[in-house]
């Protein structure tokens, strides 16, 4: 059997497999706590689910457009004015099945062979998956933790050639929960103004997951950038609806008719269900959201202090998302052979740095998507290696 070499070059994610392995070990009777899946872990807002019910039993059971119904394009428009004080024409909006089509849509259109794109080391791993599979070069740009893994914009700069046709940002970022503030992206559009012939593609699924009383300084605010960029946002994160798989993109205008077929030769349209789900989220009342940041806000002070306090490792405050990244090299391990042992001997899964890009391999991704009593005993546990 042949099978394309693009298929067999397709990287996963680490933190899947995890999640397979520590719920194995769940079923073989033992006692797992798991940090290693990024999705909420709160239940979806009892308003939406009784939303996606009446939509059932209102007989929204057929195809919708292949960039989903107007009445939710319509709503995330009425959302970004509301955020961010930005006009943006529903027929630049495509509902996706989750995120992750955006990114596979932007790397297709915008790949290929001689072209580059930039994507941020760590960073989310189907960024380097689906580049490579467009035929691109990947340039990896490299976050360090003496930044706070924020972007150098210096260093970003000296990435960019004739041959960079997109370049992806994600903030705040998964899976450092480093968080850019409104200064720093004004300095990194102020750069990006240079490469006008460059795409941006920015990642901003957590945009509403942020700390501190920051706000999240989204790159649609730049007039500059709008004719050249796109904007990948969802449901998952901020509505605890990642298995309800529903995301949104905002394309510029001479792109999103080629984002529209591959969304027709792909999956034809979003679940109908989902998007009746997904205006009540955007239009329905916010207070289960809000309670759900606070909580996220004290995990974080938790899990921050807390882990500065073990022997074996240290961490950066994150400033979103809910993700602590460790680095664990006082322990004399690296994160993989960190992340083996927590899982296997302590009952802790984790996810090694190293799925995550070639620089963090002393690094482990922590997420704070448990209950205040599990973080608890998983620092305990995790106190002995």
């Amino acid at each position: 059997m042949k099978v394309s070499k693009k298929i067999i070059n397709l990287e996963t994610e680490s933190a899947f497999a995890i999640l397979a392995k520590a719920n194995k070990l769940i079923s073989e009777g033992k006692n797992i706590i798991n940090l290693g899946i990024g999705q909420p872990d709160f239940s979806t807002p009892i308003n939406i689910q009784e939303a996606a019910i009446k939509a059932i039993r209102d007989g929204h059971h057929g195809y919708t457009p292949s960039n989903g119904v107007l009445a939710l394009r319509e709503a995330v428009s009425e959302q970004i004015y509301v955020d961010y004080n930005i006009q943006i024409n529903p027929d630049q909006i495509l509902i996706t099945p989750g995120g992750k089509p955006t990114i596979f849509y932007s790397s297709l259109i915008l790949g290929g062979e001689n072209n580059e794109i930039i994507y941020p080391d760590p960073g989310f791993p189907i960024y380097r998956s689906m580049i490579n599979f467009s035929g691109a070069k990947g340039v990896p740009l490299k976050l360090s933790e003496k930044d706070n893994f924020e972007i150098n914009i210096q260093e970003l700069e000296k990435l960019i050639t004739n041959k960079t046709s997109l370049i992806i940002i994600n903030n705040p970022n998964n899976p450092t929960g480093a968080f850019m503030n409104e200064f720093k992206i004004k300095k990194l559009v102020k750069m990006l103004e240079k490469y006008p012939e460059v795409f941006v593609l920015s990642d901003e699924i957590y945009s509403k997951i942020i700390f501190e009383d920051e706000k999240m300084p989204s790159l649609l605010s730049y007039e500059i950038l709008k004719e050249r960029l796109i904007v990948l946002e969802g449901w998952s994160k901020t509505f605890c609806m990642t298995g309800w798989r529903l995301g949104w993109s905002v394309w510029p205008k001479k792109l999103y008719e080629h984002a529209n077929k591959l969304c027709v030769n792909d999956h034809s349209c979003p679940n109908s269900i989902a998007q009746y789900a997904g205006i009540e989220a955007l239009k329905g009342p916010k207070e289960e959201v809000e309670k759900i940041k606070k909580e996220f806000q004290k995990r974080k002070e938790f899990i921050y202090f807390e882990l500065n306090k073990l022997n074996n490792m240290t961490c950066f405050k994150p400033g979103g998302a809910f993700y602590a990244f460790p680095n664990v090299s006082k322990s004399g391990l690296n994160g993989q052979r960190f992340s083996d042992i927590a899982l296997e001997e302590k009952g802790v899964a984790l996810v090694p740095g190293k799925s995550f890009g070639e620089t963090a391999e002393n690094f482990i991704r922590l997420s704070y998507a448990n209950s205040m009593e599990n973080l608890e005993e998983a620092i305990y546990r995790l106190s002995f290696i």
